[in-house]
C-alpha cells in the first residue's frame, strides 16, 4: 500500500506499442475506442501523435537535403559523361580521316 501523498508511478511506453497505437488510429479506429481499450488517456495518444508529426517534418527536411545532394552529385556526372563524350567524338573524327 502506498502512503497518502506520493503520486501514483507514471508508466512508461515503448516505441513499438505508440507505433502500434497509432497504426490503430491510422487504420480509421477513434482515439476514444482506442485509449478506451487499452486503458490509456486520449491526451496521451494525442500527444504521440502530435510528437511524431515533428519527426516526419525532420525526416521530411533530411531526405529534401538527400535528394538536393544526390541531385547535384548527379548533374556533375551528367557533365562529366558529356565531356567525355566529346572527347570520344573528336577521337573518332581523327580516326576516321586517317582511313
Amino acid at each position: 500500500m502506498q502512503p497518502k501523498n506520493t503520486p501514483p508511478k507514471r508508466r512508461k511506453y515503448d516505441i513499438s506499442f505508440k507505433t502500434d497505437v497509432l497504426k490503430m488510429i491510422a487504420n480509421g479506429q477513434s482515439v476514444a475506442y482506442v485509449a478506451q481499450a487499452l486503458g490509456i488517456s486520449e491526451a496521451l495518444i494525442y500527444k504521440w501523435k502530435q510528437r511524431t508529426k515533428g519527426k516526419e517534418k525532420h525526416l521530411l527536411s533530411n531526405q529534401a537535403s538527400d535528394v538536393v545532394f544526390e541531385n547535384q552529385r548527379l548533374l556533375q556526372r551528367v557533365q562529366q559523361l558529356e565531356v567525355e563524350r566529346e572527347i570520344l567524338k573528336k577521337a573518332l573524327s581523327i580516326v576516321s580521316r586517317q582511313t
